[in-house]
């Protein structure tokens, strides 16, 4: 999901497009699946859900408001740190789902499989999410709390922000009755897991350690046709005692599986060790 752009328009034009896909693939989880079921996890839109249910304000014209107040706070208390990035994705939130509310009312659940719907309620904001934290992103909310605090007390974050999701949760066991309140417990307990998976499977790449004989067309492959680098080092056969040579690079799966089909057709005795990682650092992956 990473990209480099030599051009800061292009570069500004990818963002702010994975921004808004994101923010509207969110949206389409919370609006369609997660009110009409009453599911209380998530931030804002967690609390909305129960806000709703005991006053005249509608979930989307609370997460509005909440947001609204949120990002007032998040200017005040954190300043130039406060990127315009948060505000953006917080601000098409919250017209989303105000809009969507306007043009397609959903008085009643999509269908009548709950299960169905927790996955999609889970499932889509938790990608949405990954996505924006992937580009150094949030879509607001609880994430504003969560900057107030790291800068002015000392307290534990992720508890903090459990809690109040904890506290959502628990409402919902005394507004909506037990079914919908194990249901949103559910949602809070796989909410963080699902959102650390969809970030490790965008950022996944292949390593590759590479024991050859002649490393000069498989380099020449990998920096010409696959614009990708290599380190190479001398080696020794531990039982043969013949001098190998080791190519070791890193490259995206699609290009991983181009390197693996021109190695078994230049070098087919080659030995290569692949291995998955999703945190590289550095040129042409994340930065530091």
């Amino acid at each position: 999901m990473t990209k480099e752009f030599k051009n800061p328009v292009m570069k500004f034009l990818w963002e702010y497009g994975l921004i808004t896909a994101s923010i509207l693939v969110m949206v389409a989880g919370v609006y369609f699946f997660k009110f009409p079921n009453h599911f209380a996890f998530g931030g804002v839109t967690g609390f909305s859900t129960v806000v709703s249910a005991v006053t005249r304000l509608s979930a989307g014209e609370f997460t509005f408001a909440a947001n609204m107040v949120l990002l007032l706070a998040g200017f005040a208390f954190v300043g130039r740190q406060f990127g315009i990035k948060t505000v953006y994705a917080s601000i098409l939130m919250s017209v989303s789902l105000s809009v969507l509310e306007k043009l397609c009312p959903m008085d009643r659940p999509l269908t009548s499989e709950p299960v169905l719907e927790l996955v999609f309620a889970i499932l889509l904001p938790a990608v949405g999410s990954a996505v924006l934290f992937n580009i150094n992103a949030s879509s607001g909310g609880t994430d504003i709390i969560a900057l107030i605090l790291k800068k002015y007390t000392s307290f534990n974050i992720g508890t903090a922000l459990f809690l109040a999701d904890l506290f959502a949760v628990a409402a919902s066991f005394f507004i909506f009755g037990p079914a919908t309140g194990l249901f949103s417990s559910l949602g809070l307990m796989a909410k963080s897991l699902m959102v650390d998976g969809v970030i490790e499977n965008i950022n996944l790449c292949k390593c590759f350690n590479i024991v050859c004989d002649d490393p000069l067309p498989i380099c020449d492959y990998i920096i010409n046709r696959l614009h990708r680098s290599a380190t190479v080092y001398e080696a020794q056969g531990a039982f043969t005692h013949h001098k190998k040579t080791v190519v070791m690079t890193t490259m995206k799966r699609g290009q991983a599986v181009q390197l693996r089909n021109y190695i078994r057709n230049v070098e087919p005795s080659a030995f290569m060790m692949v291995t998955n990682s999703s945190e590289i650092i550095g040129k042409g992956f994340l930065s530091n």
